[in-house]
């Protein structure tokens, strides 16, 4: 029995995969690696890197590959994820998917599940706009939502066939209380060996 787990949470934007991954980290002792947080501490933090980001993410763009691979396999190489990990947000294409198992793979290691929130797409527009009026973020609006959900069908989506090949893949009904979702997402690793520590 382990509370280690490398784990990678994935859902459209406004399935709660933010909420969730912190709620899921946090149970098993493992730190969340989110691509978006990192993005967002240097936009913040004024860096060079925060720069480059704000101006690709301002026209609606998503940040490119080898950079993204880049700064996720450094978070990764740092102590506290050494026994485990949750990704949000990163693998989000096939060629990132080959970036990270070429990482793990190098380590001798692989992910262990793949939480999939299941949300619908009227249920994440919803979630999202109100977001939008509660903490007015920029990129919240009607268009860029439509751009971003676009893009994760796209894009994202199909890494699911990728693991789902694989059988790493737990479908989690994402619509429910958010104790609720959590419990579903616990059960589903519980049934992989996967245990939340004590």
């Amino acid at each position: 029995m382990t509370a280690s787990a490398r784990l990678l949470i994935v859902g459209p934007q406004g399935s709660g995969k933010g909420t969730q991954g912190v709620r899921v980290a946090e149970a098993f002792g493992i730190p969340v690696v989110s691509t978006g947080d990192i993005f967002r501490a240097n936009i913040k933090g004024g860096t060079a890197l925060g720069a480059q980001v704000s101006e690709i993410t301002a026209r609606g763009d998503l940040v490119p590959d080898e950079l993204t691979s880049e700064i996720v396999r450094d978070r990764l190489s740092q102590e506290d994820a050494a026994d485990g990990f949750l990704l949000d947000g990163y693998p989000r294409n096939a060629v990132q998917v080959g970036h990270l198992d070429e990482f793990l793979g190098g380590r001798g290691e692989a992910l262990d599940a793949v939480v999939l929130l299941d949300v619908p797409r009227e249920e994440s527009i919803e979630r999202l706009r109100l977001r939008s009026s509660e903490q007015g973020r920029a990129d919240d609006t009607a268009e860029g939502i439509a751009h971003r959900l676009d893009i994760y069908e796209k894009e994202t989506a199909p890494i699911l066939d990728v693991y789902g090949e694989r059988g790493i893949v737990d479908r989690i009904d994402g619509v429910g209380s958010l104790d609720e979702i959590t419990e579903r997402i616990f059960a589903a690793l519980a049934a992989r060996g996967l245990f939340v520590a004590a």
